[in-house]
């Protein structure tokens, strides 16, 4: 059986930035890995003015597809809830918006997925969400839901990581002339010391493809957004590894941190994907 990896985030976009370089080094050494987007970023903002009027999910929903070529994954999976939004534009009267969303009934969705994948490992966000976005919250929540659950359908999920920053990551990420979202939150409650790091991918061989996966969210990384304004010593660090904190597990794990994900599983065929 071909090795499983299923990841399950909020918007477009939000698989690249912490992880895109952990999904195409897995899909580069032959796992299966499959993309759960909860909504298509509908309540999200066009950073490049350039594109004119535009249809926002429809667009964030082709620059998913498109990134996920680069990151040489499946297409993705969208649950079709609404992006909530944050701060004065949270949609609380949307029924659709995530945040309203019968949790029971969004794990049900996920399940059935896990039940035709078959996922070793699975990845989602931190419990604070990288940044508090109210979506991220609700993944976070959703998976490790899902993570409990996965053995009533006859899966049980081996691990389940978060993507994380560690305190240097995010005060080098919080220079620079465009703040955005990182502006004034706290390290030491939006990231991690480097005791939480239970595992770090080397994912310079991929580095270039998370780049250009990145920059297929064209209406997240304009000129009036933080992604677009990126300085080189911002994004050597994002080109080079990427860290996880351990949200769960059904095995023991020999080393910590380890730099392997599906490290010690007793997989058959996992030999064929060891860096």
């Amino acid at each position: 059986m071909r090795p499983s990896l299923l990841a399950v985030f909020a918007h477009p976009d939000d698989e690249t930035l912490r992880c895109g370089g952990t999904l195409a080094r897995y899909a580069q050494l032959g796992v299966r890995v499959t993309l759960v987007c909860l909504t298509r970023g509908e309540a999200g903002k066009n950073t490049d003015p350039a594109l004119g009027e535009i249809d926002l999910a429809q667009r964030r929903e082709a620059e998913l597809r498109e990134a996920c070529t680069h990151l040489t994954i499946d297409p993705p999976l969208f649950l079709g809830y609404h992006d909530s939004g944050r701060g004065e534009r949270l949609r609380r009267d949307d029924p659709l918006a995530t945040i309203n969303a019968d949790p029971l009934e969004m794990e049900a969705k996920v399940l059935e997925i896990v039940a035709r994948v078959q996922p070793q490992v699975m990845l989602s966000f931190d419990p604070h969400g990288i940044y508090g976005h109210p979506d991220h919250l609700v993944a976070h929540r959703l998976a490790t839901a899902v993570f409990a659950r996965s053995g009533s359908v006859g899966v049980p999920i081996s691990r389940l990581y978060y993507t994380v920053q560690t305190h240097s990551e995010m005060r080098l990420l919080q220079t620079g002339r465009c703040l955005g979202v990182l502006s004034g939150l706290e390290p030491d409650t939006y990231a991690v010391c480097e005791e939480t790091v239970a595992a770090r991918v080397d994912i310079a061989q991929q580095g270039e493809r998370k780049r250009r996966a990145l920059y297929a969210h064209r209406t997240q990384t304009g000129p009036l957004s933080t992604l677009g304004n990126l300085t080189e010593a911002q994004w050597k660090p994002l080109l080079t590894s990427e860290t996880f904190s351990l949200g769960g597990t059904r095995t023991p794990i020999a080393r910590y941190p380890h730099p392997d994900l599906f490290e010690g599983l007793p997989h058959p065929g996992f030999r064929d994907v060891q860096a």
